[in-house]
């Protein structure tokens, strides 16, 4: 299989990540092609005393017809060498650059030249600057891949914890009103569609968390659950093997994660923050949803620590294998069909 990884800000840690996996990835019958830039993959490897087989290629064609050995380079489809090494610094042309990556990377898996995507973290402000008016890489690449609806679904291969979410990089006062817009059932549609697809789950166990505290306590904090979130969920039991609405609190405090196939949240750090608490290094961010696979570590930029060595890059060798895994899948689902 050949997967792709987008060097992500080369302001951040992404580049020393990717450094780092291929050296522990090399061994794999995967081939992996770096998209980004050559130069600034070449700033990186010297900075850190990362030695590493960097070979230029203009297109994935420049890489040799032949089976994947160990002493193989790694190959960086390169878009730019104008560019600056600003090391922890928000940069425009560094936001740009990120995306482009992402954008190129998708069209070759949109076409079938490439089986996956593993994307390096991008900065919000960095691609903002650049003029891109999007929040990141899930509404880029929905918006790219021209598809109805992408979902966060963040990935633990250790503890084999799941959480999507409802609602992503939105302000926090606007999270009951974009729920009461779209309701429970595309989520819950979007992920037990994507457990089933992606990991052979036939009828998943969801878990549903609630909004306020102590899931409001039957409208004492709050209106949203008696008012529209609990009658909703008593019609889709219906539909699904869902229960709830959980205290996220008490949820993951008492582990009850490990009773269910995944947990839906409702906004982006009910989810996140105890995710990242359980799996910090392993997890894995996957954008279901979308006719490509792309996971992502579930880490960020790391501007405070990027060219300084000391990144771990558990979570993007994380990302390489789910990727891998979910793309055999599918791609024995289809030639089952």
């Amino acid at each position: 299989m050949l997967i792709l990884w987008t060097q992500g800000d080369t302001n951040g840690i992404g580049s020393e990540v990717i450094l780092k996996s291929f050296h522990r990835w090399r061994h794999r019958p995967h081939r992996a092609v770096v998209v980004g830039s050559y130069c600034m993959m070449k700033f990186y490897e010297k900075r850190l005393n990362l030695t590493t087989p960097l070979v230029e290629i203009e297109s994935l064609n420049d890489i040799p017809m032949q089976e994947k050995t160990p002493d193989e380079p790694l190959y960086v489809l390169s878009l730019s060498c104008n560019i600056k090494a600003n090391v922890g610094e928000i940069q425009a042309d560094a936001g740009e650059l990120s995306m482009k990556a992402v954008e190129r990377a998708a069209t070759l898996c949109l076409s079938g030249e490439a089986d996956a995507m593993v994307t390096a973290p991008i900065h919000k402000e960095a691609i903002a600057k650049a003029g891109y008016p999007f929040q990141g890489h899930t509404d880029f690449l929905e918006h790219l891949s021209q598809s109805g609806r992408a979902q966060m679904l963040l990935c633990d291969i250790e503890t084999n914890l799941k959480v999507a979410l409802a609602t992503v990089h939105i302000p926090l006062g606007k999270v009951s009103e974009t729920l009461r817009a779209s309701g429970l059932r595309p989520h819950l549609t979007a992920l037990a569609n994507a457990l089933t697809k992606n990991f052979g789950i036939q009828t998943p166990r969801l878990a549903v968390l609630g909004l306020n505290p102590h899931a409001s306590d039957n409208g004492v904090i709050g209106k949203e659950e008696t008012e529209f979130l609990q009658p909703e969920l008593a019609l889709l039991k219906q539909d699904f093997c869902v229960d709830g609405l959980f205290a996220a609190d008490g949820f993951f405090g008492a582990k009850r994660y490990k009773e269910f196939d995944a947990v839906l949240a409702l906004y982006h750090d009910q989810g996140l923050i105890p995710f990242k608490m359980l799996a910090f290094e392993t997890g894995v961010n996957m954008t279901t949803g979308l006719p490509i696979v792309r996971t992502s570590p579930d880490h960020g930029t790391a501007f405070d620590i990027a060219g300084k060595g000391i990144a771990n890059e558990a979570s993007f060798l994380s990302a390489t294998h789910l990727a891998i895994q979910v793309a055999e899948r599918r791609r024995h689902l289809e030639t089952t069909a």
